[in-house]
């Protein structure tokens, strides 16, 4: 059975009253990260590198802007060499929690990018569920940068899930949506920008 003759495309518009949560989850996590501390391990000022690894702590790009995001009281913390921000596109990670905000996040991963749905049953179809893996893959808004896997599931007789083929075109039309939700959250975002 298809996504379509589920109703998985007919719950789209019936998530925007769930919006709200999708826009505040990355603050939430983003809060919960900063407030783990931890160690900084950067080299000194002036320090001959060790290995090639020591090169993973020169200054990144952020979308945040050169200061970077944090959350830190301690203002050592929050010098400009010690930004920090999420490591994907943030209109596709906002785009791709809306997109999915009907079904229960098992796992949202700001940083590498990853969100992990878990299973979810369409009220139309008690007998199939589907589950969700959506990775974006780049900080560029490109339609390349976004890969999304869709398991799906049927009850058998006797009541146990079985794994069952999901059609060739439904993560195509995830990644679709997606990269659509994320084009019009930049045209806003440049809209409000330009105002």
């Amino acid at each position: 059975m298809s996504l379509r003759r589920a109703g998985f495309f007919d719950l789209l518009p019936a998530m925007e009253k769930f919006r709200h949560i999708a826009l505040w989850l990355p603050v939430a996590m983003a809060l919960a990260v900063a407030g783990c501390g931890g160690t900084d391990l950067r080299p000194e000022e002036g320090s001959e590198p060790i290995n090639d690894q020591d090169s993973r702590y020169a200054a990144r790009p952020s979308i945040f802007g050169p200061d970077g995001l944090s959350f830190s009281t301690d203002p050592s913390r929050n010098a400009p060499e010690a930004g920090s921000g999420i490591g994907v596109n943030s209109f596709l990670w906002r785009a791709t929690l809306d997109t999915v905000v009907f079904m229960p996040v098992s796992s949202a991963d700001p940083f590498g990018g990853v969100i992990l749905t878990d299973w979810y049953t369409p009220p139309g179809s008690p007998g199939e569920r589907f589950k969700l893996n959506v990775y974006i893959l780049d900080r560029q808004l490109r339609a390349d940068g976004l890969r999304v896997a869709v398991f799906r599931q049927i009850r058998d007789p006797s009541g146990e899930w079985i794994d069952a083929p999901v059609n060739e075109q439904t993560p195509t039309a995830l990644e679709d949506t997606i990269l659509t939700r994320a084009r019009e959250l930049r045209v806003i975002s440049t809209a409000a920008a330009d105002q």
